[in-house]
C-alpha cells in the first residue's frame, strides 16, 4: 500500500473546505445503509492490510506489534460497533401519546439526528491511527465530511487510512488529509468548519477553544491527564505492580491515561514499591530510550528538582552525569502539591503517596486539576465500586487500567483540565449530529389560538387538575375549571368584542 503524496498547496477556504461541503451535502442525503456498507468494506480492507498500515504508524517508541494491538485491533472493533449500533442510534424517533402533556393532544413529535456538516479533526502523535481514525469513522457514519489534520510526521499513516476508505468506495473529497504542519492546524481552526475535535495537550487545547469562541463553533477537546491509581489495603499487590508497569511502559509512557499518581494504603506502600521495581527490572526497562526534546528535558529536570525540594525520594531513574535522564522514573514520598503530581507529563514517570484511608486518598487526588481517568485496585469489588462513584474522572477502571477504555461501546472523555465532550461509543457518535425536532398537529383542541391571554384563574385550575398532590384537590380543580369554562365567552363573542 503506497499512500498518495502530501499536498503542498494548502488553501483551505479556497479549495478543501468548499470541496468537503459539496461532497458532504451528497453524503448526508445518502442512505445510512450505504454508508455502513462502505464502512464494512473498509473494515475488511483494514484487516487485509493491517501490517502495511501499522508500519506507517510505527516508530522506535511504538513498534509494529504494539500498533497492531493498541491501534489496528481497536479500529476494527470500532467499525464493527458502528455497523451494529448506528442504525438504531441515528434513526428518527417518534413520540406518541405516552407521557405527552394533555394540552398538546393531537401533536406528534419527531426527533431527527442530522449531520453537523464539516468536521475538523486534529489528532495527536501518540496513537496516530486509533484516536483520529475512530473519530473520522464516527463523523463519516453520522453523515459528515471530514478535514483531518494529523500530528507532525504522521500524515503518511493518515493518508494510508484514507486510501483504504477510498478503496472501499468512499466518495472523493469526503475525507481530506491536510498537511501535518502547525500552520495547517491554525488555518483549520480559523476556518468555517462546523465542529472541531481536538486531541492533545492542555495549552494547545485552550488555544483552540479561544480561536473558536468568537464564532461559537462547538468543539470536543480531549486533553491531557495525570491519572490517579487508588491501591487499597486489600489489593492484589502482584496484579497491581504488573498493571503499573504496563501502564508506565506502554508506548514509552506516551499515553494520556498512563498512571502517574499512586495513592496507596500506608500498610502496603513499601511492598508495592518493591514489587514495581522488580517488575521494571524483569521487564528490562533499561531498553527504553525516552526521546525528549530539549525543552521537555529541561522541564522534567525542573520537576525532579521540585520532587527533591518537597521531600520526595527517587527509587528508580534520575538525572545522569551527562545531562540525560534515566527512564522510567519512580519516586516515593509524594505530596499532592508536587508539580509531578499535578502537571501533565508525557513520559514514564510515577509517584507513590502513602495514605491512611480512602477519604484521605480522595482528598489528595482532588487537588490535581486533571480528571481524565483513574484506577482502583481492591479485592472487594463492592467497596471499590463505591469508591469509583466518588472519584472525579471521566472513566474509572477497577483492577485494571487503560485497556478497558478501548471498548468501542464506551464513550471517552475527561473533565476539568482534561477537556469536555466525548468521542467513541454511542455518545461519541451522537456528538457529531445535530438534533432537529419536527412537530405536527393532527387535530386536538387549540384554545391558545382563540384566547392568547387566558384568565389567570383558568390557568390555576388547569395546573391544579394536572399536578395537585391529592385526588380531592384535583377534583376541586376540575370543578373550578368547569365553572370557569362555562362563563368564558365563545370565540364568536370574543371576535365581536374585538
Amino acid at each position: 500500500m503506497c499512500p498518495p503524496p502530501a499536498s503542498t498547496d494548502f488553501s483551505l477556504e479556497r479549495r478543501e473546505l468548499p470541496q468537503a461541503r459539496k461532497a458532504g451535502l451528497l453524503w448526508s442525503n445518502s442512505p445510512l445503509q450505504g454508508r455502513l456498507q462502505i464502512l464494512r468494506g473498509f473494515r475488511h480492507a483494514l484487516a487485509e492490510h493491517a501490517s502495511e498500515l501499522a508500519k506507517l504508524a510505527a516508530s522506535n517508541a511504538h513498534p509494529i506489534q504494539e500498533v497492531l494491538v493498541s491501534e489496528i485491533l481497536p479500529l476494527l472493533e470500532a467499525c464493527r460497533f458502528l455497523e451494529r449500533a448506528a442504525p438504531k442510534l441515528l434513526r428518527t424517533r417518534t413520540f406518541g401519546a405516552a407521557h405527552r402533556p394533555l394540552w398538546l393532544g393531537g401533536v406528534q413529535t419527531q426527533l431527527r439526528r442530522e449531520p453537523m456538516g464539516v468536521i475538523a479533526i486534529i489528532s495527536p502523535s501518540n496513537y496516530p491511527l486509533f484516536l483520529g481514525g475512530t473519530q473520522v469513522l464516527q463523523a463519516l457514519v453520522a453523515g459528515n465530511a471530514v478535514l483531518w489534520k494529523p500530528a507532525p510526521g504522521w500524515a503518511p499513516a493518515a493518508r494510508g487510512f484514507a486510501e483504504l476508505l477510498s478503496s472501499a468506495g468512499l466518495p472523493v473529497d469526503l475525507l481530506q488529509i491536510l498537511p501535518d504542519t502547525l500552520d495547517a492546524g491554525i488555518n483549520l481552526v480559523r476556518s468555517a468548519v462546523d465542529k472541531v475535535i481536538f486531541t492533545g495537550g492542555g495549552e494547545n487545547g485552550r488555544d483552540v477553544l479561544h480561536a473558536l469562541a468568537d464564532r461559537a463553533i462547538p468543539a470536543v477537546v480531549e486533553l491531557s491527564g495525570c491519572d490517579a491509581v487508588f491501591v487499597r489495603a486489600d489489593a492484589d499487590l502482584q496484579l497491581t505492580a504488573r498493571a503499573l508497569r504496563f501502564g508506565m511502559t506502554l508506548n514509552q509512557g506516551k499515553t494520556c491515561m498512563a498512571p502517574r499518581r499512586v495513592f496507596v494504603a500506608q500498610g502496603v506502600a513499601e511492598t508495592l514499591e518493591v514489587l514495581l521495581l522488580k517488575e521494571l527490572t524483569d521487564f528490562q526497562c533499561a531498553a527504553i530510550s525516552e526521546e525528549l526534546s530539549e525543552a521537555q528535558a529541561v522541564r522534567l529536570c525542573e520537576l525532579l528538582l521540585d520532587v527533591k525540594t518537597k521531600g520526595g525520594r527517587l527509587l528508580r531513574g534520575g538525572l545522569n552525569a551527562d545531562g540525560t535522564i534515566d527512564m522510567p522514573l519512580v519516586f516515593t514520598g509524594a505530596h499532592p502539591r508536587m508539580r509531578l503530581f499535578c502537571e501533565e507529563i508525557f513520559a514514564p514517570v510515577i509517584g507513590f503517596m502513602a495514605t491512611q484511608s480512602d477519604e484521605a486518598a480522595l482528598q489528595a487526588a482532588s487537588l490535581c486539576g486533571f480528571a481524565l481517568g483513574a484506577s482502583i485496585f481492591s479485592r472487594s469489588h463492592d467497596e471499590a465500586e463505591q469508591l469509583a462513584t466518588r472519584i472525579h474522572a471521566g472513566i474509572v477502571c477497577i483492577n485494571d487500567l487503560i485497556v478497558p477504555s478501548a471498548d468501542p461501546r464506551v464513550p471517552f472523555g475527561g473533565r476539568s483540565k482534561s477537556g469536555y465532550g466525548v468521542t467513541r461509543g454511542a455518545e461519541g457518535l451522537l456528538e457529531l449530529t445535530r438534533i432537529k425536532v419536527i412537530q405536527t398537529r393532527r387535530g386536538g383542541m387549540t384554545p391558545h389560538l382563540d384566547s392568547p391571554t387566558p384568565q389567570p384563574d383558568l390557568i390555576v385550575a388547569v395546573i391544579g387538575l394536572l399536578h395537585s398532590g391529592s385526588w380531592r384537590k384535583r377534583l376541586r380543580a376540575l370543578t373550578n375549571l368547569v365553572r370557569i369554562s362555562r362563563n368564558l365567552p365563545t370565540r364568536k363573542q370574543a371576535l365581536k368584542t374585538t
